[in-house]
């Protein structure tokens, strides 16, 4: 098996130590494994789908993306904890909220598949990891913008060099054309099977992810002045399709609840659900009042979905969704007691056995409806948008879902209903979008904040001790890099959290 650099081994020391993780496959640099094409496969599968959901090696509290959630305005921290300066104040260093770690650390499993793949001559299995390396890569350059690219993970390069972030995006695109092209002209290749836990080995399926993350990699980068030129590479693999609400990107091993062993359920339920005993895995995530005052004015029934419903320990009155804002002063174990506040809804914590969802159908679809909308493809944005929020309605187990998103989005209300929102319909797309990816997708949210601006009207932080101004534009490098690539990162620059950008940014 390919050694990793001294970058990735470092992170492994650190990110792995006293970790137990269900069918983890993280190499060991100093214990080589030998390991087969189908295992390396599922164990690489299973990662990428960690990460998003919030199970990681190196995340903080229970979510590796915790953080967005209540920075973009979905979640507050619980009344009954202390105040969070990371959180509610934006105090933030190199030492909290990465994912670094484990991004990389499941890109040498992915490259360690792709090598096994090429010798064994196993295409499908090689377009499979091309897929799923972009996919990281793009998780990366989304948070730190320029990272270790055509160095990483080169195991004669100790101190591996920064790619700038439009250069990485501009070869991932190529990438993901290369996968595509790679399983069209491989037609007989023998596909994987139930190692293949989030397709089970169709092909066809395997290039519309890669095309919905091709796509997404497109109108990412709106804001830039040769957009249009970028756009014009999607035309070149129309013809592949994407995900949609019956066609999602998700994994699933055998997820079970199991107190005995840890670690088995779907990582959602994991961060945010609760053990065998009942017990919640997580009582600092509660609902933020911006968040379900917007749902409110917009007549939305996913409200109920997103979030419990609990007793208002003021009014008394039942059967509420009742939280808090980020960083209220007022609140209070008085008047907003952590029994009184929502938690994380049944819409988004089905069961601990549920798919863990790496690209809904929904988020492609408001893609597809944006893409449609400024004419990078065919088809009706508007119908294309109302497919969405169905998508949506129906991921998140609305009852008689199909006619509730039909009554919803007939409202004659901006940033609802398609003609109410003429005005902007970019600002109805992703406003939609922002409530149908709440939970699974809180980074791919503070992605698309990032890149428009919308919602336009998401509060900062009320804590009075929040510094800066707006809400933070990134994180920082991993101070793992600054101890082992320290030459590298260094000639990056000064990391300001609310001035320095990612290259795509509003």
């Amino acid at each position: 098996m390919k050694k990793i650099t001294l970058i990735i081994a470092a992170l492994s020391a650190i990110g792995l130590s006293g970790c137990k993780k269900y069918l983890d496959q993280a190499v060991n640099p100093n214990a080589p494994s030998v390991t087969t094409l189908q295992l390396s496969l599922t164990g690489a599968e299973k990662a990428l789908a960690d990460i998003p959901n919030g199970n990681g090696s190196a995340s903080y509290g229970t979510g590796l993306y915790l953080q967005y959630g209540f920075w973009i305005g979905y979640w507050a921290v619980s009344s009954g904890f202390i105040v969070q300066p990371d959180l509610s104040q934006y105090v933030i260093t190199p030492s909290e909220f990465q994912s670094w770690t484990d991004l990389y650390l499941n890109l040498s499993n992915i490259s360690a598949l792709q090598g096994i793949a090429t010798a064994q001559g196993a295409a499908d299995y090689s377009a499979i990891a091309q897929i799923m390396r972009a996919y990281d890569f793009e998780a990366l350059v989304d948070q730190y913008n320029d990272v270790p690219y055509s160095q990483a993970l080169n195991p004669n390069i100790i101190f591996p060099a920064y790619d700038k972030g439009p250069a990485i995006y501009a070869d991932l695109i190529k990438q993901l054309d290369a996968a595509i092209a790679t399983i069209n002209s491989n037609a007989g290749a023998t596909p994987p099977q139930g190692d293949d836990i989030i397709f089970q080995g169709n092909m066809t399926n395997w290039k519309k992810f890669a095309n919905t993350l091709k796509l997404r990699l497109i109108i990412r980068q709106s804001n830039l002045s040769n957009f249009s030129t970028i756009a014009a590479d999607m035309s070149t693999t129309l013809k592949e399709g994407f995900l949609d609400g019956t066609t999602e990107a998700t994994a699933n091993p055998g997820y079970t609840l199991n107190d005995a062993y840890g670690g088995q359920e779907s990582p959602f339920w994991l961060s945010y659900g609760t053990s065998a005993t009942g017990a919640p895995e997580d009582i600092l995530v509660k609902a933020n009042t911006y968040f379900i005052n917007k749902l409110h004015g917009y007549n939305d029934p996913r409200l109920f979905q997103l979030f419990t419903t609990v007793t208002d320990p003021v009014t008394m009155q039942t059967g509420i969704v009742h939280g808090l804002y980020l960083g209220d002063p007022t609140a209070s174990q008085d008047t907003n007691s952590a029994a009184g506040l929502s938690n994380v809804g049944p819409g988004l914590l089905i069961s601990a056995s549920m798919p863990a969802v790496i690209f809904s159908g929904a988020e492609s679809l408001f893609l597809q409806a944006e893409a449609a909308n400024d004419g990078i493809i065919p088809g009706s944005a508007q119908t294309l948008y109302q497919a969405a929020i169905t998508a949506s309605f129906e991921e998140m187990q609305v009852p008689n879902a199909d006619a509730a998103a039909a009554t919803y989005y007939s409202q004659n209300i901006a940033n609802v209903g398609w003609a109410a929102s003429s005005a902007n319909l970019e600002s109805a797309i992703i406003t939609q979008k922002y409530i149908a990816i709440c939970g699974y997708g809180n980074f791919e949210a503070y992605n698309e904040y990032r890149r428009t601006g919308y919602p336009s009207d998401i509060p900062r932080s009320l804590d009075p001790a929040a510094i800066g101004t707006g809400i933070p534009t990134r994180i920082y490098y991993p101070q793992v890099e600054y101890n082992t690539n320290g030459a590298n990162v260094g000639a990056e620059g000064t990391i300001n959290e609310f001035g320095s950008k990612i290259f795509w940014a509003k």
